[in-house]
């Protein structure tokens, strides 16, 4: 929502706060069969993708969400070669999976070619690995697409949906987690962002009860800076299906082939650390 021509703003109802961009001009408007789609250019942040005025992804921070959105749980997993995208339109997730020399293949999933289309010609940066040989971009339906998909065909499914809201509420659903429980490997990995303990603690409940739900037993939340979204502060929740996460490949994650901006091994350790209000709100969600 915009409340001056020369600043972006976008209104946090739930905690009553706001964040501003200045921006020089508006490079991009359409209405996508889906939802609409905009980019800015602002004055501090780069380039700047809005949908249905919701901030997205912008040239200055979107390193900290993508690399936090597939390297921890990569390194997670002990031996990741199959991974599905659902959603990440902007393709920048993609981009980070396919730096691991390991994974094999990367379908990406978003019903909404434009968003990426978009996002090749304002954000390149973010659509290097698009022809990768490894990488199968989809435009299709991904919840039903993860309805479809062969039992144990995969080792990894990064969610990197939208808010749980209209559309996107359902790939918060036990319905949906359970069709990714079936896709996924005996040492599959989920991860899905999971909006900002802060602003949106019934989201991360939910997250966690719906995951139970679906047979996943190990549960946890990394948490990182991102400073364009609700409060600044997000997380992204990793789901398992033993009784606890594997320990990361530590040895691997120090010794990385490719370079990152915000991840490395000790990020990784620290990212799951957990703040004493968000540990009282877990134990009680069991």
């Amino acid at each position: 929502m915009a409340l001056d021509k020369n600043w972006f703003t976008e209104i946090e109802e739930e905690i009553q706060s706001a964040f501003s961009l200045k921006v020089r001009k508006k490079l991009h408007e359409e209405q996508s069969a889906f939802q609409k789609i905009e980019v800015y250019e602002t004055e501090g942040f780069g380039h700047l993708l809005v949908i249905d005025g919701f901030t997205m992804v912008s040239t200055r921070d979107n390193f900290l969400y993508h690399e936090m959105m597939t390297h921890p749980v990569l390194f997670t997993h002990p031996d990741p070669k199959r991974v599905a995208i659902i959603g990440g339109g902007d393709c920048g997730s993609l981009r980070e999976v396919l730096r691991h020399p390991g994974v094999e293949h990367c379908v990406q999933i978003d019903i909404d070619e434009r968003v990426t289309r978009v996002s090749e010609q304002f954000f390149p940066e973010l659509c290097e690995a698009n022809d990768d040989p490894r990488a199968e971009l989809l435009f299709i339906d991904g919840i039903q697409w993860m309805k479809d998909a062969e039992p144990n065909s995969l080792d990894v499914i990064i969610v990197d949906s939208t808010d749980p809201i209209g559309p996107g509420e359902v790939l918060f659903s036990t319905e949906f987690y359970a069709a990714c429980h079936r896709a996924l490997g005996e040492d599959g990995l989920i991860v899905q962002q999971s909006e900002s303990p802060l602003a949106h603690l019934p989201i991360l409940e939910r997250m966690y009860r719906s995951y139970r739900a679906a047979g996943f037993r190990a549960v946890q939340t990394l948490f990182f800076p991102q400073p364009i979204y609700p409060t600044g502060w997000w997380s992204a929740t990793i789901g398992g299906k033993a009784d606890s996460l594997p320990g990361f490949r530590e040895a691997d994650a120090r010794d990385k082939p490719f370079a990152t901006r915000y991840y490395n091994a000790e990020i990784h350790r620290a990212a799951f650390a957990q703040p004493e209000f968000f540990r009282e709100a877990v134990a009680s969600w069991r």
